[in-house]
């Protein structure tokens, strides 16, 4: 859906264009675009709060700065709608998330203004002092390099191995500091409990402002006044401020905390630093939802809401006739309870996702037994092993894709122990709109290399709940789970619990000519592509394998000696994953099959709804059929060519 943009933003194709405009007219530009996203968002769906409350920081940096030269980076990318818009693609932003429209992120293929891809957060900071360190090399001595951190970026540990590296460069690099408080849920830790003391000490406010129309004209008189204007700075932010030091102890300039929506303030502000040299760090303090009263009041629920009515503040759901199964996620979310109400050494960790992941409902019911330790993988992967150690059985939920952060811990700290730890990899497979940086297409090749891993996908809500309550029995050792985003096929999903033997698949039906193998919940597209195929005549059998380590090497043996032709349908990458560990056994036990892996191709796949991307990737119910047709087909033309 097109959206008519203001009488000002129409006008800006490009941040050139922003640049023409005098700076008492930046407000109403703000204020256009913030209504343009609203507008957009509201009908075609997409993250809302992060990007509302970047709007003033947004028009800023562009109107200030000479990018794509100077090289912007927003980490975790969905605070960069505003951006896209000023940045040449206000007329296809309608397609933003579709299926081949223009990414939710920002990504370099797409715009020399998108300087760096970012999906994942905390990346920003990295990357700018990678290329500061690069433009000083080539003598690019002009050059701007800004990362825009927020959104709880700050509390990964990349950005902070970033900060402690750009301290000693001395590079011309500016992080601005997003300051808003705020992930997807509420930001938790000390860093955040130190930025709020600087946001709310009133002396220190008001000396900074002091301080800054006194020494502010001193520093355009050379080095040394620069030197003096810097140590008496210090001083007066160390006396006032206990804890200031934070930053400039990693030998940044600290500029802040600044109002992030007063834009002709920033862009003042901004245009001062872009002439002193060396790393500097700007906090500005913003509002995510900025402008929507709605998605200010509640930032969890407007992250992104989805549709809704920009008017009324609705939010659109259908209303289906009959009861729906439920998301997996909540799936997890009641049976964590569940079991933890049985099982008292059951705790639940993630890092930064409470309510994507649905831990919030065991954060809720047993606050001292649920934690939310920030975007944070790797700390959440060791922090559950030091709780292992001790007796305590960790849930740790971690999106798949996210997973791949903490991998060296998962080796070292908990499979070369082995050691209890339960991973539920939410988001497993394809992930839809989020697209390329938040695919889960990995986790089953690169878990089921580890020793002493049980790598393992349901195909529907009963077998998550039963895995859950198999990974918490006594001396599991590592515990895989992997399930996709969205809704199950059960309705009637809350069945009592029961263990699954480990490494113990499972017949769905018998059949003839073709063996069906899966593992998780696209499993239920082979369900669909039988059905519609045994109305034709044919009749694959299907077998669900549950477990792709250890694999049920009885099912396997039983499939090699009747069927002379296999498929296999993962929704995960073919190299390394279900189709290939199928295929070493059959080498490894000298059997001979045709054998067809559908699964995600080794390329980049794009962004789109789940089906459309199942369907690209042909491991839908209808490549699965087509493909059972296709090698049924090729059996009948060599038995009348013989």
């Amino acid at each position: 859906m097109q959206v008519e943009a203001g009488p000002l933003l129409r006008n800006i194709n490009y941040p050139s264009d922003l640049r023409k405009l005098k700076e008492n007219q930046l407000e109403e530009v703000c204020k256009e675009l913030r209504q343009y996203i609203i507008d957009i968002v509201s009908v075609n769906g997409g993250h809302f709060g992060a990007s509302l409350g970047v709007v003033e920081l947004t028009v800023a940096l562009h109107y200030v700065f000479n990018t794509p030269y100077d090289q912007l980076i927003f980490d975790v990318g969905h605070q960069a709608y505003g951006h896209k818009i000023l940045t040449g693609r206000r007329d296809v932003f309608h397609t933003n998330r579709i299926y081949g429209g223009i990414s939710g992120f920002p990504k370099r293929s797409e715009s020399e203004y998108d300087t760096f891809g970012v999906g994942h957060s905390s990346t920003s900071i990295s990357a700018a002092l990678g290329m500061a360190v690069a433009s000083q090399y080539k003598g690019e001595t002009d050059r701007q390099h800004i990362a825009v951190i927020g959104d709880g970026a700050m509390t990964a540990g990349l950005a902070f191995e970033a900060l402690n590296h750009a301290g000693v460069e001395n590079s011309n690099l500016l992080v601005v500091l997003n300051d808003n408080c705020m992930s997807i849920d509420p930001n938790v830790g000390a860093l955040k409990e130190y930025l709020t003391d600087i946001t709310t000490s009133q002396s220190y406010n008001q000396f900074k402002k002091d301080v800054w129309k006194i020494l502010g004209p001193i520093s355009k008189f050379g080095p040394n006044a620069r030197d003096i204007v810097k140590k008496v700075e210090k001083a007066i932010k160390g006396s006032i401020l206990k804890k200031s030091n934070f930053f400039e102890a990693l030998q940044f300039r600290y500029f802040g905390p600044i109002d992030g929506h007063n834009v002709e303030h920033m862009a003042r502000v901004m245009e001062d630093l872009k002439h002193i040299p060396g790393p500097k760090l700007l906090h500005c303090v913003t509002v995510k939802g900025k402008g929507y009263a709605l998605a200010e009041q509640d930032q969890t629920k407007w992250h992104a809401p989805g549709l809704f009515d920009k008017i009324t503040g609705e939010i659109k759901k259908s209303v289906p006739a009959t009861p729906q199964p439920p998301k997996y996620q909540d799936v997890f979310g009641h049976t964590i309870v569940e079991l933890a109400e049985q099982n008292p050494k059951i705790m639940g960790i993630t890092p930064a996702m409470p309510s994507g992941c649905s831990l919030n409902i065991m954060m809720k019911a047993m606050p001292n037994r649920a934690f939310d330790v920030g975007i944070a993988e790797q700390h959440a992967v060791t922090f559950s092993a030091g709780l292992a150690t001790q007796g305590m059985i960790p849930f740790c939920n971690i999106y798949s894709s996210f997973m791949q952060r903490a991998y060296d811990q998962v080796i070292h700290d908990v499979a070369i122990q082995n050691l209890n730890v339960v991973f539920c990899l939410d988001r497993a497979g394809i992930a839809g709109a989020d697209g390329q940086t938040h695919h889960g297409a990995y986790d089953l090749a690169y878990m089921r290399c580890i020793p002493n891993m049980t790598v393992s996908a349901p195909m529907n809500e009963e077998e998550l709940r039963n895995l859950m309550f198999t990974a918490q029995q006594d001396n599991m050792g590592p515990f895989v789970i992997r399930y996709p985003r969205g809704n199950g096929v059960m309705a009637d999903w809350k069945r009592p619990l029961q263990p699954i033997e480990v490494g113990k698949g499972r017949k769905i039906c018998d059949g003839d000519e073709v063996a069906i193998l899966t593992i998780g919940t696209i499993g239920n597209e082979a369900v669909k592509a039988i059905n519609q195929l045994s109305s034709e005549g044919v009749n694959p059998a299907h077998y669900d394998l549950r477990f792709v380590k250890p694999l049920d090497e009885e099912l396997l043996h039983e499939v090699f000696k009747k069927f002379k032709k296999v498929i296999t349908v993962e929704d995960g990458c073919v190299v390394g994953g279900m189709g290939s560990a199928v295929v070493e056994f059959m080498a490894d036990n000298g059997y001979m099959a045709e054998v067809k892996r559908l699964g995600i191709p080794d390329r980049i796949v794009e962004h789109g709804e789940q089906q459309e991307l199942y369907a690209e990737c042909h491991y839908d119910s209808k490549a699965i059929a087509s493909t059972v047709k296709s090698m049924v087909e090729g059996s009948t033309a060599k038995l009348l060519a013989i």
